[in-house]
């Protein structure tokens, strides 16, 4: 048995997350989950103090990632966006810290969609750029007692950071304690020729475990080799969380970033329950959620 938690992103509901979600929050305890990924847009929609208090009440834990648009980019040319960058990622560290995360992730380094071909020096430069304001990140993290774990994303998404050894490679140069590694199986089954070889060069670097299927899917509907993700994941003995992270065709402008034009499920009820109880399954972990009523 993997000794893990499970977690479900907001996002496999609605789009932006904000105090009013916390509605979500008794339906997912129901299912069995742990664990509740807030994805934070923006961060003036959320009261830190409302939602500290409806983790309490559910008895979930609070998980923390980012939403890198084209207005947050630590690699651009105009400083001005580094500011930007910096100055969301700080309201960011703040709400973990209120909510009693550990760690902040995502794809940080860059913003989603910058995908390229650039010339090795451009690439160069903006890797540097990506290495010197991470590492100030970092230090902002570790200020607070929390640390960062960043997310390679698949070569449509990012032409800087892709596969595991790409992140570990960064995490190196960044040479920061706090910098560590959040592994997105979405874009893994993209970019990895072997996943447990990706899993285990990240080794005790990884902090947090994204899944969805090869589609976007429920896990255990499509093509993801879930045996080499144990396999990896039990070399390593990570003992973290493993959430399920997709989106709603109902938010159009969410779906429409992510390139959803179609219902991936019959109801994303339905995807939350079914998925964690293959992940539960897979994992070797007694399930025996409540039955929830679809809202």
């Amino acid at each position: 048995m993997m000794n893990v938690r499970f977690g479900v992103s907001t996002w496999l509901w609605t789009s932006p997350f904000s105090t009013d979600s916390i509605r979500l929050f008794p339906k997912i305890k129901a299912m069995g989950y742990d664990a509740v990924e807030i994805p934070v847009e923006d961060p003036a929609l959320i009261d830190v103090g409302k939602v500290k208090e409806a983790l309490i009440e559910n008895g979930l834990e609070a998980l923390v990632c980012g939403a890198f648009g084209t207005s947050r980019d630590l690699t651009h040319d105009d400083p001005a966006y580094h500011k930007n960058s910096f100055d969301y990622i700080s309201a960011c560290l703040a709400i973990c810290e209120g909510l009693g995360a550990t760690f902040f992730g995502g794809p940080m380094y860059s913003a989603v969609g910058k995908a390229r071909l650039v010339s090795p020096e451009q690439k160069q430069r903006e890797w540097e750029r990506a290495v010197v304001n991470l590492r100030k990140v970092s230090q902002l993290a570790a200020d607070r007692g929390l640390e960062i774990a960043l997310e390679p994303l698949n070569r449509f998404e990012s032409d800087l950071v892709n596969t595991a050894a790409d992140v570990m490679r960064l995490i190196q140069d960044i040479n920061h304690p706090a910098a560590k590694v959040l592994l997105d199986g979405f874009h893994m089954n993209i970019e990895e020729p072997d996943i447990e070889k990706a899993i285990v060069r990240a080794g005790d670097k990884l902090l947090h475990v994204q899944v969805s299927e090869n589609y976007r899917g429920t896990p255990g509907t499509g093509q993801t080799r879930w045996d080499a993700y144990k396999r990896g994941l039990e070399a390593i003995h990570y003992e973290g969380t493993i959430s399920i992270e997709s989106f709603t065709p109902e938010v159009k402008e969410l779906a429409g970033a992510v390139c959803i034009w179609r219902p991936l499920v019959p109801s994303q009820d339905g995807f939350a329950r079914e998925g964690l109880a293959f992940l539960k399954k897979w994992a070797g972990v007694p399930s025996a959620p409540l039955k929830v009523e679809e809202v």
